[in-house]
């Protein structure tokens, strides 16, 4: 049986850099930086306070006051921007497809701050919402935005750490491909910003403690000092070029190739010299059978943390040799920050956008880089260049490393 075509058809987002599509990219390829000083919570109680806060976003625009009060913030980033991704599709979920019409959403933590304020109410009361668990689990957006959208097909989330949005996508194509659905709304979503979470990941040196918001984020750069926790949901929808075209939809890109690997290693730290990486990378590349000398563009993971940049770096130099100097790659965590599970969302919708419109979006506050990074990084400002084939990687904690391969559709 020949693989089915996968196209991407709709588009959807919930960012610290917009919370529309049209305004995510502009300031993407603008280069503008979506971070702030830390508001959500008192920047005095932590040694961080700078991060990728989500805007202006008002859940009732998307769901009723009733609904909302039943969800944690993470799966309300998800319902907004699975909602979107659907209008953008021109896609009308009726009886008829429904039940070849699947959910799979990833989340890194879920819904951690309900947690955390439902002890404190447990402490205080003795007593918590009955909405509790079905508030924190990370499946849960995925959970509603099918009960919402009436998508009765596989309901699933991929719970890989900063890959889960990635895998998700991954997961989500090959169910398509396969022939177990016909469209598939995926991605990621994420609402880290709670006490605890930013405690841990402090505790653990991850993040930045730069205290000049626009410059914190600086990935492959020799000054880079850590991450900057961000928030937000990127939906997709996928569907199978028949479908598509069936519809008359409009075709953003074509979804060719999903590698998934193990460090097998460490809890947190990347494997040496991205070895699992570099395997999710070539598994990508078989899948979509296009030769390393194919590939234009990079969307990296580009955490902007000590070890991720170089190994990243050496990684794509393991898997396209001589061809790693003439590719591009950019880190647009370096605007939005890490969005955690959602990241690999977003940054399919920035990939698949940069196949679209030709442009490159750039890696800002690459002033001066690490000796060990020394590819193109699309240093500071967007490159409007052609792009036929594109990457996108994301590398999670407990060495979960997610590669997907995006081509510029033709007929």
């Amino acid at each position: 049986m020949s693989k089915r075509r996968v196209v991407v058809t709709g588009l959807g987002v919930v960012s610290p850099v917009g919370n529309d599509i049209n305004t995510m990219w502009e300031n993407i390829t603008s280069g503008n930086v979506g971070i702030s000083e830390l508001t959500k919570l008192n920047p005095d109680d932590f040694s961080v306070n700078v991060a990728g806060e989500v805007k202006d976003f008002t859940a009732t625009d998307y769901m009723e006051k009733k609904q909302k009060r039943k969800m944690d913030l993470f799966t309300q980033y998800a319902v907004a921007a699975s909602k979107m991704a659907v209008e953008d599709a021109g896609l009308e979920i009726t009886e008829d497809i429904a039940p070849r019409t699947g959910v799979w959403i990833g989340s890194g933590i879920g819904g951690m701050t309900t947690y955390e304020e439902s002890f404190r109410k447990y402490l205080d009361k003795g007593r918590v919402s009955p909405f509790f668990i079905p508030m924190i689990i990370p499946d849960m957006a995925s959970g509603q935005v099918s009960i919402i959208l009436g998508a009765k097909g596989i309901n699933s989330c991929s719970v890989t750490a900063c890959a889960s949005g990635t895998n998700s996508i991954g997961d989500a194509f090959k169910v398509i491909e396969r022939g177990d659905a016909d469209i598939m709304i995926t991605g990621g979503a994420e609402a880290p910003f709670n006490h605890m979470s930013i405690a841990g990941f402090s505790s653990m040196g991850a993040l930045s403690k730069s205290t000049d918001p626009k410059t914190a984020s600086r990935p492959f750069d020799k000054d880079r000092s850590g991450f900057v926790m961000g928030e937000g949901s990127g939906i997709v929808v996928l569907e199978t070029l028949e479908s598509a075209q069936k519809r008359g939809a409009k075709i953003y890109a074509e979804i060719i190739g999903y590698g998934s690997t193990g460090d097998a290693y460490h809890i947190t730290a990347p494997a040496p010299d991205g070895e699992g990486a570099a395997r999710a990378m070539q598994q990508a590349l078989d899948d979509a059978e296009v030769g390393p000398e194919e590939m234009d563009y990079i969307n990296a993971h580009g955490t902007s943390t000590e070890l991720n940049d170089p190994y990243e770096t050496n990684a794509v130099k393991q898997v396209f040799n001589d061809h790693a100097n003439n590719l591009a790659m950019s880190s647009t965590k370096s605007m939005t920050g890490h969005l955690l599970g959602a990241a690999g969302g977003v940054e399919a919708i920035i990939t698949a956008l940069s196949l679209k419109e030709n442009v490159m979006p750039p890696t800002v506050n690459l002033d001066e880089p690490d000796e060990e990074c020394d590819l193109d990084y699309v240093a500071n400002e967007a490159r409007e260049e052609k792009v036929n084939v594109a990457m996108t990687n994301s590398l999670g904690f407990g060495g979960h490393n997610a590669s997907l391969v995006f081509k510029k559709f033709k007929e």
